[in-house]
């Protein structure tokens, strides 16, 4: 058992000072309650710590790269796209688990106490097999049993280059299985999960209506065996124009018609719905994976977040390209990005809670329930994922209640306040550092030279 004391915590009860929060030693939350007795850690502001639901932590290798214009005057999204392609070539098995670890040391100093890892790299650049089907799974869940962080594995079901079936190209060769393939893969990456660490969970990627057909939609939802479901979906017009051409319906819309959608499934991005679609993905009760870092960066649009909001829609946060990793500034983006286009401010406020708190809150629950994670709350059961923050600084300046997430968020210094993070129970970062930085680093540095990168 492991006690942390606490000034002040967000709890499932809403704030509370003088809290005692107790670890038990398989990382889940044993008690909270009264200050008593003698603690082992500390600390001025405990809070729960959010899941990044969406991560391809390879594409970390390119962040910085891609930020000129290329030959082609309309830079966009699908010229970003080549250039990721190119550079995931050159990756080996080591590079990639290098990589991972880096990106996931990096969400842990950002906050994050687990990810979900949409895994679609899983061949060599010749497109033919490792011996061990799983190989680059397998590298993935290694690098984050190194770093600690709380791991969703989704292995990708990638079958086609686009709606009309065209085989893969390029760097796509890298990701493609037929259905017979993928259920094998999928196997074997749920016998990594079950040997890994308790709180590691298997789910269930089929990337996008244009990269499957709908036997592998049914092949996807079948193996997942009602565990975590996540797709790719109308992120792009260029996208929701080749759905609607090939399968008679807009993406939301179709799979709003056409898919056993629930609690388990996790639709990313969603920048591109109409009204109706909106209040359809809400009442589904499935979650929206929200990037907004970088639907900025790739200049995908701006999420229809008031109106999910107001239909009771459940949202989760993700690093996605990671080339930017930081949870409070997803936030801050999402945030922003709504007053950007309605021209108004606190958009995401209620007449109980700041924009701080309900962006924060929903993003946990919906983080938590897109991994199929028991978190995202400081309560009795849960696994103990939290973050330990500083309050006694010129950012926040010893604040209490929503203002003191507000001021994370909004008013910056959020690197220099947070101290701690928890991964069920795994004190995997302590004094704003992560315990095995140094080692992540040089190793990243090193694969970095080697590759050689560029545009």
């Amino acid at each position: 058992m492991t006690k942390i004391r606490a000034q002040t915590a967000l709890t499932s009860e809403g704030w509370l000072s003088d809290v005692d929060v107790v670890v038990a030693e398989n990382g889940r939350i044993a008690s909270v309650g009264p200050q008593s007795g003698v603690a082992e850690k500390t600390v001025d502001l405990l809070l729960p710590a959010p899941t990044n639901l969406h991560s391809h932590s390879f594409q970390r290798i390119i962040a910085g790269l891609t930020e000129a214009k290329g030959p082609d005057e309309s830079d966009s999204f699908w010229t970003w796209r080549k250039l990721m392609y190119h550079n995931l070539l050159k990756l080996t098995p080591e590079h990639i688990e290098v990589i991972a670890a880096q990106a996931f040391m990096e969400m842990a100093e950002a906050s994050y106490a687990a990810v979900a890892e949409f895994h679609y790299i899983h061949h060599p650049r010749n497109g033919q097999f490792y011996d061990n089907i799983a190989e680059l799974a397998e590298r993935i869940v290694g690098a984050a049993e190194y770093v600690g962080l709380g791991l969703t594995l989704l292995p990708v079901l990638y079958e086609f280059g686009g709606c009309d079936g065209r085989a893969l190209q390029g760097g796509q060769i890298r990701f493609g299985n037929s259905k017979d393939q993928f259920a094998k893969l999928f196997s074997a990456s749920q016998t990594l999960v079950a040997n890994g660490q308790p709180d590691c969970i298997i789910g269930v990627a089929p990337h996008s209506l244009r990269a499957v057909d709908t036997d592998g939609l049914r092949l996807a939802l079948d193996l997942t065996g009602g565990g975590p479901f996540h797709m790719h979906l109308a992120e792009q017009i260029a996208e929701v124009d080749e759905v609607k051409a090939h399968m008679g319906a807009r993406p939301v819309e179709w799979v709003l018609n056409n898919m056993p959608i629930d609690e388990r499934s996790c639709f990313i991005h969603c920048t591109q719905m109409i009204e109706s679609e909106t209040a359809g993905l809400a009442a589904s009760g499935a979650v929206s994976g929200l990037c907004p870092i970088t639907e900025s960066n790739l200049g995908d649009g701006i999420f229809d977040g008031i109106r999910y909001l107001t239909a009771n829609g459940a949202f989760g946060i993700g690093s996605d390209s990671n080339i930017y990793i930081s949870f409070w500034d997803e936030l801050k983006t999402l945030e922003y990005s709504q007053r950007l286009r309605d021209r108004g401010r606190a958009m995401f406020a209620t007449q109980t809670q700041s924009a701080g708190r309900v962006l924060y809150e929903y993003s946990l629950a919906g983080g938590a329930k897109a991994a199929g994670r028991s978190s995202g709350a400081l309560e009795v059961d849960m696994w103990a994922d939290m973050i330990a923050v500083s309050t006694d600084n010129e950012f926040l300046c010893s604040r209490r209640g929503d203002t003191l997430l507000d001021s994370l968020i909004f008013s910056g210094g959020v690197q220099k306040s947070t101290t701690d993070v928890w991964s069920a129970g795994r004190h995997i970062v302590q004094d704003g550092r992560h315990a095995k930085r140094e080692q992540i680093v040089q190793r990243f540095v090193s694969v970095m030279k080697e590759l050689e990168l560029g545009i």
